[in-house]
């Protein structure tokens, strides 16, 4: 079904100052500063993931600025900033501008925290997801609402999913809520994505989706039906959604899905891409990771993990589409074929986001423009460590003057990314024996690359 009296920005509109701004439904959507690109030199003394030998693997999954702090979610326990280090279980919180003073919040959660979401621009309470089982001295399961100010449980709110909670997004009076879970506050009406409401946590039936369905062919690594991610359309009417299922709203999706906020429930849209019926290599059997809109909300940006297709033979190039690769598509409410696709080869992309000026995607790539690799540097291709900036109308990659990739990072699997008015914020991991963003180090974990002023 398509939507003709859908919210939708004319090109050129969305491109504002300012720390947040509130679309039509009230939900919480990004803002970008009036050029671009970010620069390529990142900002110094932001906090920092423990970093070295000793160390344990952790990593920033969710940022999110409400006012002028910055809260972080993650897997993590520790923060050093300054030469000082802190217990950080879970949260933590700073100041979004310089010199970016780590806050004494600290909610303690005892497990892995995957979503956050505000209620516009209301920053009294954080909606909070993952897999943890308490926050400070409080139960819960998996989601709860805290305080921003106390870091203490909002126990108001439901707060008991059985399963994971991957993603959530507020809208209008609907926290949007997904995951691996099939009972979420008592209702198991809405598996895997639910509509609550952001004062009970009850499900208000918002989301009736029936989603159902797993990917199965010979070989595959076991796979369970799951909502991992979703991103709201800056003018507040469509949610793209990604995850593992195959059928939603009685329509054949795989990998990724679009809805539309009607005024009494979301419908899935008629937006669809047979290149996600695609089965890449068989132990990743999900790679979609994650989507963004153009900031007009005329195009869509995808990256992928999935290292190749399924069945694909070493040396028969170039790439197939569409496993570890970036991708465009337009965003209209029909079937659409790719705009245009930049494969790493073989390696893992895991977030994308845009400001118009260019399209940022993070990984753990080595290399971009290489069709015509697997593992290896092809023929043309370019040497572009842990994220690039990608020009929208085609994909080619953004250099600098002595024709370099603009952008670069460790490998450092970058998990997440945001865009303020300010600038890029890159959440990543301590992996891979690196600290370093566009070549800084003590940059483990967060990486800011400022626009210009």
């Amino acid at each position: 079904m398509r939507h003709p009296s859908r919210w939708r920005l004319p090109a050129g509109v969305g491109v504002v100052t300012g720390a947040l701004v509130l679309s039509v439904s009230g939900i919480a959507t990004p803002v970008f500063a009036s050029t671009g690109p970010v620069s390529s030199v990142p900002a110094t003394g932001t906090p920092e993931l423990v970093y070295g030998s000793s160390a344990p693997t952790e990593q920033i999954n969710v940022m999110k600025q409400c006012g002028n702090t910055i809260y972080v979610g993650g897997n993590l326990s520790e923060i050093t900033q300054n030469g000082t280090t802190y217990t950080r279980n879970g949260l933590f919180s700073f100041s979004a501008t310089a010199p970016y003073t780590l806050s004494s919040w600290s909610p303690n959660v005892n497990g892995n925290v995957q979503s956050l979401a505000f209620d516009g621009g209301n920053c009294s309470y954080i909606y909070v997801g993952g897999t943890f089982t308490k926050v400070g001295s409080t139960s819960v399961e998996n989601i709860a609402k805290v305080s921003t100010s106390t870091g203490a449980v909002d126990t108001a709110f439901g707060h008991s999913a059985n399963g994971a909670v991957d993603t959530m997004a507020v809208h209008g009076s609907h926290v949007l809520t997904g995951g691996g879970f099939t009972s979420i506050n008592g209702s198991s009406a809405d598996k895997y994505f639910a509509s609550l409401n952001v004062t009970t946590g009850a499900n208000d039936g918002y989301l009736n989706l029936n989603i159902s369905g797993n990917y199965n062919y010979s070989g595959v690594a076991k796979n369970s039906t799951r909502i991992y991610s979703q991103q709201v359309s800056h003018a507040g009417a469509r949610d793209m959604v990604e995850g593992d299922f195959t059928s939603v709203g009685g329509k054949g999706r795989q990998q990724i899905f679009q809805l539309w906020f009607g005024p009494k429930s979301a419908e899935v849209t008629d937006w669809f891409s047979t290149v996600f019926d695609t089965h890449c290599v068989w132990n990743e059997p999900f790679y979609a990771q994650e989507a963004a809109w153009s900031p007009n909300d005329n195009e869509v940006y995808v990256a992928t993990t999935g290292n190749h297709k399924y069945l694909w033979k070493s040396g028969d190039y170039p790439m197939p589409q569409p496993c570890d690769m970036a991708l465009a598509f337009s965003a209209d409410e029909t079937f659409v074929g790719t705009a245009w696709s930049n494969p790493t080869g073989c390696d893992s992309l895991l977030s994308v986001i845009s400001d118009g000026s260019a399209v940022y995607f993070a990984g753990h790539e080595r290399w971009t423009d290489n069709p015509d690799g697997c593992n290896d540097a092809g023929p043309g291709s370019t040497q572009d460590y842990g994220m690039e900036g990608l020009n929208p109308s085609n994909g080619s990659l953004l250099k600098n003057s002595s024709g370099s990739p603009e952008y670069t990072m460790s490998r450092a699997n970058g998990e997440y990314m945001m865009i303020t008015s300010a600038g890029l914020w890159i959440g990543s991991t301590n992996r891979f024996g690196d600290n370093s963003c566009n070549g800084v180090s003590n940059l483990s974990g967060i990486c800011f690359l400022p626009y210009s002023s």
